[in-house]
């Protein structure tokens, strides 16, 4: 009653205030477009049963369909009795409002136990492409996420009949508080645990996981032959149809190879929600935890079929990546739904590249170049190269941190979100950018990294050779950018060298599309202590205030310190919505927090549009 009473009193001081328009509360009357329940229990998937925080009951969560031109209210409960909680919009954090980027300790508070909290999300026309949704606390992103698709405006550049979205995640038969014990990869909730059940390798091994592990252990479990109630995952298609699968890899830890057998007619469309991109023609598909490729797939014919002795089901084959001990899993591609679903094979039916690295490196273009925006070296402003290693450090708590330009930061760096503090306290907490630039791009005041509006930065992560016991062990990276998503300029061995890129790039005349996620590869199974393996660069054109992070996907790794806090803009810049609006947004667990007893009090930031008229919208497939 406490806090129905103060958002009664903050609604009536708006009112006075003329903002009764953008202040609303949300009480039985409002109606949210979706709604998300995050929870946890127990949930069979991959043959056996754990606990786990599942949305809505499943894993992984429904599907979301946003439309551009209609502003999305998501509604996420926290049914979670002893847990925190916040939801990510992956990929599309440039369009959320203040507060609702879904990052603990950066953009916002997160949500308490027993509450629900709704974020405010517009999408637009170029948006249209796939993402997904994802808690962005501690290890619940390894369950608790779901696609998430913003569908066309206008008609597809590429004709296809239906879709298909196969969402991959990994599987563990323990708890998913012990997440080193990877089992198996599911598609879309099923699949098939592994006989061995591995730890990962002691620090500096050659392949370890996290580079942190102290032990290596197997034990068996369940196999699909021991539980004939278990069954490969299945994706239905019709014979001489096109398809646009959507493949999103929400796992947290694994990389995974893949192709169909006897189906070697992919066509590439799209990389990470961006724009849609000159086709490209391939047979197998390579996905790092948080990445998305949109690709065309041709059905075989009736004719085609008889050709192939009568054959109905084909075996899609994945395998994890740069991995001590890889999983290969399978799914059945049927076009009869009659048809028995078969066992996995007794060996793989495809062989995979070993050139993992260059996959369509310098190759992903836009579909219409002369609308890119990538910029060009002499555009660049300011250059920031950043190291990542792994080193002692028991600023984590576990004995052991992942720095990038020497600073680990985690959820639990700092009491406050940065956002918070930016709009109660102004500049006086903006990192100074003089120091920074001093100081591999941060300000060792703040722990964050600043930017300016109208920057157009080169950013390069250089893997580096870790110093611990001398073994010079290094990691893949999948590097994922919140905010404006980045123009990915390519990778190499060894140091970056600038010039080098630039004369590769002019001479190649490539002009990338835009991406939220690339690979900071190995490229070796170790270097030297302290010293760089390989590289991966991109350029940002810096256009949108506010608190956002780049990081590693993987959850082990972001955990261990592998996080990066960017405030981009002056603290006037950022603070869009004005007081009194903004004051509940700046208490953990106020009256913007709804609950059983308690409707929020909201601030609408964005207004509808029409450009997305609902005759011309693409079918949504669910």
């Amino acid at each position: 009653m406490h806090r129905d009473f103060l958002s009664w009193l903050l609604s009536v001081a708006l009112f006075a205030a003329g903002a009764l328009a953008e202040f609303k509360i949300h009480d039985s009357s409002f109606v949210p477009d979706h709604v998300l329940r995050v929870s946890y229990a127990v949930y069979s998937s991959g043959c056996s049963s754990r606990k786990s925080v599942v949305v809505n009951g499943t894993i992984p969560g429904p599907p979301l369909y946003l439309e551009p031109g209609h502003i999305s209210w998501i509604r996420v409960y926290n049914d979670i009795p002893d847990q925190n909680l916040t939801m990510h919009w992956h990929g599309l954090a440039q369009r959320m409002a203040p507060f609702s980027d879904g990052t603990p300790q950066a953009s916002q508070w997160p949500i308490p136990p027993g509450h629900f909290f709704d974020y405010e999300i517009n999408v637009f026309p170029e948006d249209a492409g796939t993402y997904f949704y994802h808690s962005h606390v501690n290890f619940q992103a390894m369950s608790a996420a779901g696609p998430l698709i913003v569908t066309d405006c206008a008609p597809s550049p590429f004709a296809y009949d239906d879709e298909r979205v196969l969402f991959f995640m990994d599987h563990f038969l323990q708890s998913r508080r012990k997440h080193e014990a990877v089992s198996g990869i599911i598609l879309n909730g099923k699949g098939v645990a592994s006989e061995d059940l591995v730890r990962v390798g002691r620090p500096g091994g050659k392949r370890g996981f996290f580079g942190s592990d102290l032990e290596r252990r197997t034990r068996q479990c369940r196999s699909i032959r021991e539980a004939p109630d278990c069954s490969l995952p299945v994706i239905d298609v019709e014979p001489g149809k096109t398809y646009r699968f959507r493949f999103i890899c929400g796992t947290g830890l694994s990389m995974l190879g893949m192709g169909f057998e006897h189906h070697d007619n992919l066509t590439i469309i799209q990389a990470d929600g961006s724009e849609y991109n000159a086709p490209i023609s391939t047979s197998y598909i390579q996905l790092a935890s948080g990445q998305r490729f949109d690709v065309l797939f041709r059905a075989k014919t009736v004719q085609e079929l008889r050709a192939a002795g009568g054959k109905s089901t084909f075996y899609l084959q994945f395998e994890t990546l740069e991995r001590p001990r890889p999983y290969r899993g399978y799914a059945v591609l049927r076009y009869n739904t009659r048809s028995v679903i078969p066992l996995p094979p007794p060996s793989p039916p495809i062989h995979f590249p070993e050139d993992i690295e260059n996959w369509f490196e310098y190759t992903l273009q836009p579909l219409f170049p002369n609308t890119s925006q990538a910029p060009s070296a002499s555009e660049v402003t300011r250059r920031i190269v950043l190291d990542t290693e792994l080193v002692l450090d028991n600023a984590t708590g576990m004995g052991v941190a992942w720095k990038i330009g020497g600073l680990s930061w985690t959820e639990h760096t700092w009491k406050t979100p940065a956002l918070v503090d930016i709009y109660k306290h102004g500049d006086a907490v903006i990192p100074d950018l003089s120091v920074a630039e001093k100081n591999n791009g941060w300000d060792p005041r703040t722990l964050s990294f600043p930017a300016r509006i109208g920057e157009v930065l080169e950013v390069v992560w250089q893997n580096t050779g870790t110093t611990i016991g001398g073994t010079g062990h290094v990691e893949v990276h999948p590097m994922h950018g919140h905010s404006k998503q980045f123009y990915d300029v390519g990778s190499g061995r060894g140091r970056y060298d600038p010039d080098a890129n630039n004369a590769k790039l002019e001479r190649l005349g490539y002009k990338p599309v835009m991406r939220d996620t690339t690979m900071l590869y190995r490229f070796a199974d170790g270097a030297r202590p302290g010293e760089v393996s390989g590289w991966r660069a991109w350029r940002i054109r810096v256009e949108n205030p506010g608190v956002w992070m780049i990081h590693c996907h993987v959850l082990g790794h972001m955990r261990m310190g592998m996080q990066t806090v960017w405030v981009v803009g002056t603290a006037d810049e950022i603070r869009q919505i004005p007081a009194p609006y903004s004051q509940e947004y700046l208490t953990f667990g106020s009256s913007v927090y709804g609950s059983r007893d308690h409707a929020p009090g909201v601030y609408h930031f964005f207004h509808n549009t029409s450009c997305c008229p609902k005759q011309k919208m693409s079918k949504k497939v669910e």
